[in-house]
């Protein structure tokens, strides 16, 4: 008795839901698509950006825009506009816009633009310090050597220090010899591998991924070592 009082009643939700549907559909036919997504809506999009401020994207891209003006003036302007991205990164909360603000000031050989290099590696935010290692591989020379040895050795985040490894391997200096060679002793196998794979770029030798002959090749670099083939790599498996 009670099944029977209640089919009545879910008939009667169920066209009533139909009829919504159609209305809706009906709607997004004459308004198009705006009307189904609001948030496409360029009017809403103005709204909300005079309410809440630029987005991260729109951030980023008035970021590119500024770059590309500052490339192309005088060293001046150039001076100016990397002191106000200074300000820009201290004040920017979103992660995403700090790792634009860092490639930007890459390209710029300013004090300002050298600090936001030295300060993103000290950044709070371990996708952003990862992004200053990159920086420093492409600003290259003796400071990028020490500052990602010291990133290596102090950064809490094994990522942010497998990349400050990696970028020390594409410097190709010598002198980050030591601190790879001390990397290779590391309790992690990621490091060890990372440090493995610098050490051939900085060596221009190839030793295999055996370890314990980077340890030996580390301890003595200029002595005679025989580096790795193909066949010898058979002849381990046979």
């Amino acid at each position: 008795m009670k099944t029977a009082c209640l089919q009545p009643t879910f008939r009667a939700v169920l066209t009533a839901f139909r009829g919504l549907l159609l209305v809706v559909l009906a709607s997004v036919c004459v308004t198009g698509c705006a009307g189904w997504a609001p948030w496409k809506d360029k009017e809403q999009m103005r709204r909300n950006e005079e309410k809440y401020g630029p987005t991260a994207d729109q951030r980023i891209k008035t970021l590119k825009q500024q770059v590309k003006a500052a490339k192309g003036g005088s060293s001046e302007s150039q001076l100016v506009f990397t002191q106000e991205l200074i300000q820009q990164m201290l004040e920017e909360h979103d992660p995403r816009v700090r790792c634009a603000i860092l490639q930007s000031a890459v390209d710029f050989d300013t004090p300002g633009a050298l600090a936001i290099c030295r300060g993103g590696l000290d950044d709070p935010n371990e996708r952003v310090r990862t992004e200053a290692c990159r920086g420093w591989r492409k600003r290259g020379g003796e400071e990028a050597v020490k500052l990602l040895s010291a990133r290596y050795q102090s950064d809490p985040e094994l990522d942010v220090r497998l990349e400050s490894l990696r970028m020390l391997g594409d410097l190709q200096e010598k002198t980050s010899i030591p601190l790879l060679a001390k990397a290779l002793e590391d309790h992690d196998p990621a490091v060890q591998y990372r440090a493995v794979m610098a050490l051939k770029k900085v060596s221009g030798k190839d030793l295999g991924d055996d370890v314990n002959k980077w340890r030996e090749w580390a301890a003595d670099p200029n002595a005679k070592t025989k580096e790795w083939s193909v066949a010898e790599a058979f002849q381990q498996l046979f």
